[in-house]
């Protein structure tokens, strides 16, 4: 399992860069577009750009947040319990999350299947709405494997 959860770890890792990459044009195209803006050329298609950009930021950066565990999460409550009450407790809500963003993932497919069938587009630039529901789709199912890898940890003893 090292070799596969070294690879997994890679492709999140590249998300992760891919996201930093979309942060880091939303900031460059908003400072240009406001300072075009100010000389009355503004950018055409900013708000969209925008909008695809961050759905790129958030989606694909969710695998890579939680291998690194730097979610926030409710540890208290986990500190009064037992360890096979924690570990039970972390199991639950690993099981919670998995159904969670299979079902996520499971429906941005589809949603990405009927806009590529229908050709839906943005209004102004044109650019197409499925590529992006595809690829928050797959980052949904890479978190679905975090959250079995953290199953295996916790089960093996490794979690923590």
């Amino acid at each position: 399992m090292g070799r596969i959860y070294q690879s997994f770890v890679r492709i999140c890792k590249i998300l992760n860069y891919i996201s930093a990459f979309a942060l880091t044009f939303i900031m460059l195209l908003t400072v240009a577009d406001v300072l075009l803006r100010s000389f009355g050329h503004p950018i055409l298609g900013t708000y969209e750009i925008v909008s695809f950009s961050l759905a790129v930021v958030i989606g694909f950066s969710i695998p890579s947040v939680s291998l690194a565990r730097g979610h926030v999460y409710m540890e208290f409550v986990l500190e009064r319990v037992s360890p096979g009450a924690k570990a039970a407790l972390n199991i639950l809500t690993r099981l919670l999350c998995f159904v969670l963003f299979a079902a996520i993932g499971y429906n941005l497919f589809l949603i990405g299947m009927e806009f590529h069938t229908s050709g839906e587009v943005s209004s102004t630039l044109k650019l197409p709405f499925f590529p992006l529901a595809y690829g928050v789709g797959f980052a949904c199912f890479l978190e679905c494997l975090v959250f079995l890898f953290d199953i295996v940890k916790i089960v093996r003893g490794e979690y923590e």
